[in-house]
């Protein structure tokens, strides 16, 4: 079992977004929490080259990106939100 940590401002972040959105946000920390960071089941699921940040669409707008803090042990949600704002997109 992870633990999955998500600080305030990713929490303030969720709340923004679509109810349908926050679910699947749910449901994926859900099963990160259960089964790892590694979470391939998901649409467009993958790693940024270079780095230990994962990341998936919760829809076709919203995206989650998460890291391995502690291997096997903690996981932390580091962004959620638009695809443009995305992390991944400045790489």
């Amino acid at each position: 079992m992870y633990e999955v940590v998500i600080k305030k401002k990713i929490v303030k972040s969720v709340a923004s977004m679509p109810t349908k959105e926050q679910q699947q946000f749910q449901l994926l920390t859900q099963e990160i929490a259960l089964l790892g960071p590694i979470r391939s089941n998901w649409t467009n699921y993958g790693i940024i080259v270079g780095t230990n940040t994962h990341h998936c669409h919760l829809s076709r707008k919203w995206i989650a990106c998460w890291v391995e803090t502690e291997q096997g042990i903690q996981v932390e949600v580091t962004y959620v939100g638009s695809r443009e704002s995305a992390p991944y997109a400045k790489h």
